[in-house]
């Protein structure tokens, strides 16, 4: 397997990240009916956040904690929620790829979740 190394490599992920969380019992409904998510519209903003993430590029605007933060006001975000993602996008990786950036990347979504549930969590 190789490594993620480029935008395509992180496209390919999201999408295959995106297949399984859509129809996840868990936290599918999140994508589907809270979010309402256009992927043909979500797929290129979430690549530039985990472009951003792996290569530094500059490309993502978005507040991502703010985006999340507003989800859980119209469904509550809890454990179980943040868990499934992220054993979800562990998988998703683990299947597509291997090296450091794939490592980094689950390091990253790991941070990521950690800092959303204690933000999320103290933001009543």
């Amino acid at each position: 397997m190789k490594d993620i190394s480029s935008r395509k490599d992180i496209e390919f992920l999201m999408n295959a990240f995106y297949k399984d969380a859509f129809v996840d019992p868990k936290i599918g409904i999140f994508f589907t009916e809270i979010a309402k998510i256009d992927l043909k519209e979500h797929i290129p903003e979430i690549t530039d956040f985990w472009e951003q993430q792996l290569f530094r590029t500059r490309n993502y605007r978005k507040n991502v904690m703010q985006i999340h933060k507003d989800l859980n006001l119209k469904k509550k975000l809890d454990s179980t929620h943040f868990d499934t993602w992220l054993t979800l996008f562990h998988k998703a990786v683990d299947t597509n790829f291997k090296g450091e950036k794939a490592d980094l990347i689950k390091t990253r979504a790991l941070s990521i979740i950690t800092m959303m549930r204690i933000k999320i969590a103290t933001s009543h």
